[in-house]
């Protein structure tokens, strides 16, 4: 008999599902990884609420003998996030379940599994790109560092990051030393202390070509992440597709600049995502008792009766997931929008 949550196939099968969807998802997440992750438990709701502490004050305070100073009184801010829902289906149909010769739960969760972990990184990843903390890497003819988006026309270069992490270290932002596993548990591993940043895999020889980048093959004793393309001067470059540039949204090139242009007048615009500790969170549902998977999977087999389906002609695969973003501290975090070369 069907079950409310897993269409016409067995929990067994259905758990085997589950596994599917998250064993494809995981080489494709990186800014999922690199957050505060905490999954929003059921029944509570669809906000989520972060609260953090502020400083207080640490300017001397001097203390008279035998006088009691006057106590601090700790604020705090609150950051909410309210969780949207996202998801897909492909239809099975008696015919293709009857006569396709490969075994098509297998390859539709595969391809569905992919999907859902592209999705879910896009709600992050526009989340992010809407920081309000930005540099331009671009120049006019007159050297005028850039000032906005269509000013952009250089790529990423050494000077630019020692600006953005110049700025990072100002406001206290501290080294990530851990990142979430790549696994459904949400559990963390610990990294070496480090800065990271995210960027699209088109800028990796722009990176490779910035003086002092060791890659990751030369780290030593500690383990690159998926996707890291090298660090440096202590920042940890991560390369992905789904930080795609807005094209032919900065300026016209300077003389002598060979960069990436869609229509061939202006520079594509490229961002770059650098993240220092408790910049920002994520927060998916935990549909399971335990915390596990917030992707759902669901089948309903084809050649089962059911309502509107009496002869048992149409079947389906599908998962759904709810899933938010939020940036918690804006000044822990900061973006690049610059030009990468091209090759």
């Amino acid at each position: 008999m069907p079950t409310t949550t897993t269409g016409d196939i067995s929990p067994r099968t259905s758990g085997y599902m589950a596994k599917e969807l998250l064993k494809r998802a995981q080489p494709l997440l990186c800014l999922s990884r690199l957050g505060q992750s905490k999954p929003l438990p059921r029944n509570v709701g669809s906000t989520m609420r972060f609260r953090g502490y502020q400083h207080l004050p640490n300017q001397p305070k001097a203390l008279t003998e035998g006088v009691t100073p006057a106590a601090s009184k700790p604020t705090y801010r609150d950051v909410n996030a309210t969780i949207g829902q996202y998801g897909d289906w492909i239809e099975l149909t008696d015919v293709l379940a009857d006569t396709h010769e490969d075994p098509l739960i297998a390859e539709f969760s595969d391809i569905l599994g992919e999907q859902s972990a592209i999705m879910l990184e896009r709600v992050i990843a526009g989340v992010l790109k809407a920081g309000t903390n930005v540099h331009f890497a671009g120049r006019d003819a007159a050297g005028t560092i850039a000032t906005s988006r269509d000013g952009v026309n250089l790529p990423l270069t050494l000077d630019v990051q020692r600006r953005v992490m110049r700025g990072l270290r100002r406001q206290n932002a501290q080294r990530i030393t851990s990142v979430v596993s790549a696994s459904p548990n949400f559990n963390t591993s610990p990294i070496p202390p480090s800065f990271i940043a995210v960027c699209h895999t088109d800028m990796e020889q722009d990176i490779r070509e910035m003086p002092g980048f060791v890659p990751p093959e030369k780290y030593g004793s500690y383990q690159p992440m998926d996707g890291e393309i090298g660090s440096v001067e202590g920042v940890r470059y991560i390369g992905t597709t789904i930080l795609e540039p807005w094209p032919d949204a900065g300026a016209a090139p300077l003389a002598g600049q060979n960069v990436e242009s869609n229509a061939g007048a202006c520079a594509d615009v490229y961002p770059v995502l650098y993240f220092g500790k408790n910049a920002f969170g994520n927060i998916p549902y935990a549909k399971a008792r335990n915390g596990a998977s917030p992707v759902l999977p669901m089948v309903l087999n084809p050649n089962v009766p059911r309502g509107g389906d009496p002869l048992g002609q149409r079947g389906s695969i599908s998962w759904k997931a709810y899933m938010a973003a939020v940036i918690l501290y804006d000044f822990y975090m900061a973006r690049v929008e610059c030009a990468t070369t091209k090759y």
